[in-house]
């Protein structure tokens, strides 16, 4: 295996130890995509590997940076349920409401997957419930369509 290919495992792993011995070595990786478009951030966070995103966000990381499909870390964390992992990237500094190419939002994509929890807390950082998706749809309508019954509670606009 090659040294990237190692660094990468340790993030998805959470193996904090070869991640900083990577980065001490190869600086520059810390926004490094991969083949897929993924950075080491963007990685950490869909394996809810915090001590890493925290490290990584440290060490420079763009915490603002995508994936192919526009996906920020902040997003994967919202779909994969990681509600931790959310609230840290947003007291780093995470944008709750950017838009990836499909327009959907950390919080479109918490209605989408019924993480309750997490649209509260996006919308108590300031979520903007009003944003459409390029369906023209906003995260109340993907609740609806769900059948979640908090959603209309949570977000009347």
């Amino acid at each position: 295996m090659d040294n990237n290919h190692l660094f990468i495992e340790a993030v998805r792993s959470g193996n904090l130890s070869t991640v900083k011995q990577h980065l001490s070595k190869y600086p520059n990786a810390v926004n490094q995509k991969n083949a897929q478009g993924f950075t080491p951030l963007i990685l950490a966070a869909y394996y809810d590997q915090l001590p890493v995103v925290a490290y990584l966000i440290e060490q420079g990381a763009d915490i603002s940076d995508v994936d192919a499909s526009g996906n920020t870390a902040l997003m994967g964390a919202c779909f994969k349920g990681y509600e931790q992992l959310v609230s840290q990237l947003i007291a780093l500094g995470a944008d709750v409401n950017v838009r990836n190419v499909q327009g959907a939002t950390a919080l479109i994509y918490a209605c989408m997957f019924d993480k309750q929890a997490i649209a509260q807390l996006l919308l108590e950082q300031g979520a903007d419930a009003s944003i459409k998706d390029t369906q023209g749809k906003t995260a109340l309508d993907h609740a609806k369509a769900k059948g979640l019954k908090w959603g209309e509670e949570l977000l009347q606009v």
